[in-house]
């Protein structure tokens, strides 16, 4: 299914579930290389999925929920096809109430890359989301227009010091 973020319109499927986790390389033609970033609806759902430590929570604390995903390694119950088999788990609290309600709701880590094919512009309305995918999703929640602009900054905390991967919405200071 697609889904709005604060940023872009992102595509979701149950993290834990393999099967899910292909469907969503499969329909973007994203390379199996590439590992997905997840959203967790708090710190205690992050822990369920991967090694938080003291200073993963301290900038959880800060800049949760937003648009910082951090990367941390992921615990064994996170299909390797999530991971890319890197070993590490980019995860992350959204602060649209629809993405959030959504992995809430579910109970579970819910995967979120970017509502488009790869290598094309990440679309920031439904319409645009249902013009990639005609008829390949199941369900695309329409919540308006999102922001755009830069995607989540992306923090690599599995070496020292940390790491930027991506600069993105959320400058870590």
């Amino acid at each position: 299914m697609a889904f709005p973020t604060e940023t872009f319109y992102g595509l979701a499927a149950a993290a834990l579930d393999p099967a899910s986790v292909k469907r969503i390389f499969a329909l973007k033609g994203r390379p199996d290389s590439k590992p997905l970033l997840v959203l967790v609806d708090s710190v205690a759902m992050a822990e369920t999925v991967a090694d938080v430590t003291e200073s993963a929570q301290a900038l959880m604390k800060r800049y949760w929920p937003g648009a910082l995903t951090l990367v941390l390694a992921a615990r064994a119950i996170v299909p390797s096809d999530v991971t890319a088999g890197t070993g590490t788990l980019g995860v992350r609290v959204s602060s649209h109430p629809i993405a959030h309600g959504l992995v809430k709701t579910l109970g579970q880590p819910v995967t979120a890359p970017s509502a488009n094919p790869s290598g094309l512009e990440p679309p920031t309305t439904a319409d645009a989301v249902v013009a990639y995918f005609a008829g390949s999703l199941d369900l695309v929640l329409d919540g308006g227009p999102t922001a755009g602009g830069a995607p989540s900054t992306v923090l690599d905390m599995t070496v020292h010091p940390p790491m930027i991967i991506r600069q993105g919405a959320v400058v870590v200071a």
